[in-house]
Parts: structure tokens; C-alpha cells; sequence
């Protein structure tokens, strides 16, 4: 697979299948990654996953993985350092990254104990791109950028080949488009920023942290802060509460004290 954009190192293309949408519970059932190296070199890989939980009938009719398909797999934690040794130094890519499948594989990587960070990397998203030139989804895109249909819709393996041809198609087709990692990475940034564990509770609009759940929905983090400081304390002390999350609720809590 040849890219028409230089690379300085690994640039994984990946895409996952999973038991539902709920980033935080639910779990991955199949994850499949292209590896392109800065010399060409590309490495395909697809594993499947004991996700620990019966698969609901409408996840298994979305990519068609069963419980009996996945009955002998390994769990995620007894792969995931494997993974995370792979993916180590790569700047990753994919469609709907930002919003669904990052936040999903780092809770993961969180439940099994192994370090995954993203800081450093370049984070390229194709629906990103696709949103703000032309909006729809994969298979249309598949259908505008290269003109043909996208048969292996919902097989991991077969949306990171048609995103990936696609990445290739955009950069041919927008010539606004930057030609280096690190300017595809803010210009992805700048509508769909991927903000990690704190995705849990926070979505950022405009360079602002809002509540993306909860009573306090679409709310700023430091107007809630100043309304309600008890209810961010009982975000902060659930069970399930990640220590970044925790972190930045300090943060505003102690900015709005400052204000006096």
C-alpha cells in the first residue's frame, strides 16, 4: 500500500468491532489493523476477542460475529500488551476514531492494566475529513471518493481497506488538504478532538470542556462548577470515575474558587 504522503514513522489504520456503542461498557469483539511503515512495508492483522459478555442480537447483526465465533478467543487483557507493543510509536487512523473507536480501545487497555497513550501521536480520522468536505458515511464515501460500493461494510478488515483508499482519495481530490501527519492531525483536531479517558464525561466544544451526559448536559465544566460543585464531587467519586476525569473536575472546581 503506497500513500501519497510521506511518513516518518508507522501509521496504523485500524477498526474495531464491538458488542454495542457505549464506549465506556462495551467491549471489542474484533479489531483489525493495517500497518504502514515509512518504507511501504504493510502488515495486516485480525483478531477476534472473547469479549466477556454475551454479544446482543443487534451488535451480531450489524457485523455478524457470534457468541459460538468467539467462544475459544482470548480475552482482550491476555492480548493486550501484545498489542499495545505493536501499536507502540505508530500514529493511528481510521474512520470514526475520535468518537468511538479511541475512546473504546483505551477503556479496554485501562480494564487490563497495560499503559496506552496517545499523546505524541498523529490521530487521522477519514470521517472527520469526510464530515467537513462532503458529509455522510463510510460506504458513501466509498461511493463518492472512489466510486464504487463498499461490500465489506461491518467487517473490521474490510472498513480499514476501503478508509484507508479512501484517506488516499481525499488527499488526491482536496488539494487544501495538508500533506504531512502533523497537519492532518489538527485539521482533524480542530472539529473532532480526541480527549481520551475524559471522553467518559466531556466533550470539547470550541476549545471548551462541556458535560456531555448527565442533568448537566451540554453544559461548560465551569459554569457547572460554579452552579453545582456537589454534582461534579458525585461524578467524581463513582466507582467507575477515571483519575483524569477526576483531575480536570478538580481543576475547574479550584478555577471557579480563585474567581472568589
Amino acid at each position: 500500500m503506497k500513500l501519497p504522503i510521506p511518513l516518518d514513522r508507522p501509521l496504523v489504520f485500524f477498526d474495531l468491532e464491538t458488542t454495542g456503542v457505549d464506549t465506556r461498557t462495551d467491549r471489542i469483539v474484533e479489531l483489525a489493523l493495517i500497518r504502514v511503515s515509512p518504507q511501504g512495508d504493510v502488515l495486516e492483522k485480525v483478531r477476534r476477542f472473547d469479549p466477556e459478555m454475551p454479544i446482543p442480537p443487534g451488535a451480531t447483526a450489524i457485523h455478524g460475529i457470534t457468541d459460538e465465533d468467539i467462544a475459544d478467543e482470548a480475552t482482550f487483557a491476555q492480548r493486550a500488551r501484545s498489542l499495545a507493543s505493536l501499536l507502540q510509536g505508530c500514529d493511528l487512523a481510521g474512520f470514526n476514531i475520535l468518537r468511538f473507536d479511541l475512546p473504546l480501545l483505551d477503556n479496554e487497555f485501562h480494564r487490563a492494566g497495560v499503559e496506552f497513550d496517545v499523546k505524541g501521536r498523529r490521530l487521522i480520522d477519514m470521517q472527520t475529513i469526510f464530515h467537513r468536505e462532503e458529509p455522510r458515511d463510510l460506504t458513501a464515501a466509498a461511493k463518492f471518493y472512489l466510486d464504487r460500493a463498499h461490500p465489506e461494510a461491518h467487517t473490521a478488515l474490510g472498513d480499514i481497506r476501503t478508509s484507508a483508499a479512501v484517506l488516499s482519495a481525499q488527499l488526491h481530490r482536496y488539494e487544501e488538504l495538508p500533506r504531512d501527519l502533523d497537519g492532518l492531525h489538527q485539521y482533524c483536531a480542530e472539529t473532532s478532538q480526541y480527549l481520551g479517558p475524559l471522553s467518559d464525561w466531556f466533550r470539547s466544544v470550541d476549545g471548551d470542556l462541556q458535560l456531555r451526559k448527565g442533568k448537566y448536559r451540554g453544559i461548560a465544566l465551569d459554569e457547572v462548577a460554579r452552579m453545582d460543585a456537589d454534582y461534579l464531587g458525585w461524578i467524581r467519586g463513582l466507582d467507575d470515575t477515571r483519575r483524569e476525569v477526576g483531575d480536570v473536575i478538580d481543576d475547574a472546581i479550584e478555577r471557579v474558587r480563585a474567581e472568589g
